[in-house]
């Protein structure tokens, strides 16, 4: 029951913040912006989703090594795909990670390891979109003059950064009942690990390199939305604009991410002083482009020898 009224209020807000978000779209105007040259930049969005998920099937491989759960290539690529389905069905931004942390423990990773390397994937993925925005801070306070948009981004990056950071400084304590109170136990040893692939020698940079390429990939995705419809939006402008926007999307509180990115994505472009519906329109067509990847990672699941295999195969249990 209680996961049944968790699911029904993440539909309610998706469908609540969708409505108010497409009251400011006209999308018959929205559809007669489109051209032969738009197909084109969108099939480059989805091709550069691709993209983004395969980079982030490099960075989960290091991790996971890490963590004793090694993956094949093939195999990480094809559970990252899946995932991309499950982020699209499952009432959460982050549902994809729970059904790749089932595939990796019944693949024989065991629970344990499956559960660290997803959960310091999304770590240090969270640490380095956290990072971008700090970065681009200078420039992101030059283009929002709003001082309530001012606000809210500092608010926002700076908890996410002070969470990340804070996490790492977790794991680098040694006090002994860290590792033995069941409360601290197994969130300290992934903040552990974190430190020991983010400060690797053999891993560090690579991880750290493939982390903020994964953003930046997310970037160029909305930009190749933008160029679809012709939008008034400067690659410079869409840097600065769409990381915010994913980090806030991340909170767990809508389906995949509909409404909340519709709602924040209008509400960023107008305290940069753009049109807000060009926001929204961006973000739905930013939707659309993972809901398509999606789609195919659905047909990846059904194909896939997972799905055969399901039900049929013994899960264990959780360590």
């Amino acid at each position: 029951m209680r996961r049944i009224l968790l699911s029904t209020a993440k539909i309610l807000i998706s469908a609540a913040l969708l409505y108010l978000a497409l009251r400011k779209v006209d999308l018959s105007e929205l559809f007669s912006r489109f051209t032969a040259t738009s197909l084109f930049w969108i099939a480059a969005a989805i091709a550069v989703a691709f993209l983004q998920i395969f980079v982030g099937v490099l960075r989960w491989r290091e991790i996971s090594a890490e963590c004793g759960a090694p993956l094949e290539l093939s195999r990480a690529m094809r559970y990252n795909v899946i995932g991309s389905f499950f982020n699209q069905t499952l009432p959460s931004a982050i549902g994809g990670d729970a059904v790749r942390l089932w595939l990796v423990a019944r693949a024989g990773a065991g629970w344990r390891a499956a559960t660290y390397s997803i959960f310091v994937d999304r770590a240090i993925g969270l640490i380095a979109l956290a990072i971008i925005i700090v970065a681009s801070l200078p420039w992101s306070y030059a283009l929002i003059t709003d001082p309530h948009g001012r606000s809210a981004l500092l608010l926002v990056d700076f908890a996410a950064l002070a969470g990340g950071l804070g996490f790492l400084v977790f794991g680098a304590l040694t006090w002994p009942w860290l590792k033995t109170w069941w409360a601290t136990h197994h969130l300290h040893a992934c903040a552990v690990i974190a430190n020991r692939v983010i400060f690797s020698r053999s891993r560090g940079l690579s991880v750290a390199i493939l982390s903020l390429l994964v953003h930046v990939l997310a970037v160029v995705i909305a930009w190749c939305v933008v160029q679809s419809i012709a939008a008034p939006v400067s690659f410079g402008q869409t840097f600065l604009l769409v990381p915010p926007v994913m980090l806030i999307t991340l909170m767990p509180i809508s389906i995949a991410g509909w409404g909340v990115r519709e709602a924040t994505m209008g509400l960023a472009f107008g305290f940069a002083g753009l049109a807000a519906n060009e926001g929204v329109n961006v973000s739905l067509l930013f939707g659309a482009v993972y809901f398509i990847v999606g789609a195919f990672g659905g047909l990846v699941w059904i194909l896939s020898a997972e799905k055969a295999a399901q039900g049929s195969a013994p899960i264990g249990v959780p360590e």
